[in-house]
């Protein structure tokens, strides 16, 4: 990993520019830090002034090549984290591609030309060179304190983050003391041109997923079976038993994809908590990979609900910095 760095630093290996306005999210360990809501987040905020597009590689996609999402899309065409984009956002354009320079040529000739590329966990991509590298850390697992694979969570060397524009600490305390958001600053010890901002997870409450989730009623529930296969349940775990007096998980592997033993094991899971007021939980992202397929359908009979989440700066002064900063470089470049 040092070598092929040094390679890329040093201009023996080169990394694309483009005219486009360019922005990556990214981190250095293998996942959990935030980088979907992350993504959110800044289609939110651009989606509305400009023609935004997200490009991805489609992590646990069975396909190949460049492909542009469309309402009929399947997570085994293009990967859960891009379908939820494009379920979630239809008035922007999503497409996949390994090859992420040979992705944003193909955007770049589109009939409807974007007017920024959102680079979703392309931060390893040396090949291109984003106009601003965004650096996700989670504040319980700063990788400072990482190590790589396999004694830590770390997928690359720590001195990578140099190339961070932004540092964003992610899935911190919604109220941040002072003193521990100093101590945390320390530790990353930014570059005099990063800068650190924190935020923190928004859980934005149940959303039924069938028929039989819209006429169940939410206050009267006393268990929850949650299934997902997610890098870090831990936050929604916390979440769920802070409502409920019963909270069962069946964990899958991350990007796990769903087969007809897999949704058995669910059904019967769900089946043997006691009681009737009880619901069946998964996260969004876990839901792409049963959207548009049969699987789906087998859910009909019981209440199956989604959480969506949304990520929130800590300070407001903050976070003004931080759009006034994504909002200034993607205006001076369309």
């Amino acid at each position: 990993m040092y070598i092929r760095h040094w390679l890329y630093d040093s201009g023996i290996l080169k990394s694309k520019s483009f005219s486009v306005p360019t922005i990556c999210i990214g981190n250095l360990a293998l996942g959990g830090t935030g980088k979907t809501p992350h993504t959110e987040y800044l289609i939110r905020l651009l989606k509305d002034k400009a023609n935004v597009a997200v490009l991805s590689r489609g992590y646990g996609r069975k396909t190949e090549g460049f492909i542009l999402a469309n309402e009929d899309s399947m997570a085994e065409q293009i990967g859960d984290e891009p379908l939820q984009y494009r379920l979630k956002f239809n008035n922007i354009t999503v497409a996949v591609d390994e090859d992420r320079c040979e992705g944003v040529y193909r955007l770049m000739r589109q009939e409807k030309a974007p007017d920024v590329i959102l680079l979703d966990d392309a931060y390893q991509h040396r090949k291109i060179k984003p106009g601003i590298n965004v650096l996700l850390t989670e504040y319980y697992n700063i990788y400072k304190k990482d190590m790589l694979i396999p004694a830590g969570k770390l997928r690359d060397i720590k001195c990578a983050a140099k190339r961070a524009d932004i540092i964003i600490v992610t899935k911190s305390p919604r109220v941040l003391l002072p003193y521990d958001k100093r101590d945390v600053v320390q530790l990353i010890d930014a570059k005099p041109y990063q800068k650190v901002f924190f935020t923190y997870i928004d859980f934005q409450g149940l959303k039924p997923v069938n028929n039989t989730a819209k006429k169940t009623v939410l206050q009267d529930m006393k268990s929850v079976y949650l299934f997902c296969g997610i890098a870090n349940p831990y936050p929604l775990e916390d979440y769920l038993k802070r409502k409920y007096n019963t909270l069962i998980t069946k964990y899958f592997d991350d990007h796990h994809h769903f087969n007809d033993n897999d949704i058995d094991i669910i059904l019967d899971g769900y089946d043997s908590v006691i009681g009737k007021n009880k619901i069946i939980v998964t996260t969004e992202k876990d839901l792409m990979r049963l959207t548009n397929s049969s699987f789906i359908n087998r859910f009909e009979n019981v209440p199956l609900f989604t959480i969506p989440i949304e990520v929130h700066f800590n300070d407001e002064i903050e976070e003004d910095i931080f759009n006034n900063l994504i909002l200034n470089y993607v205006g001076k470049n369309f």
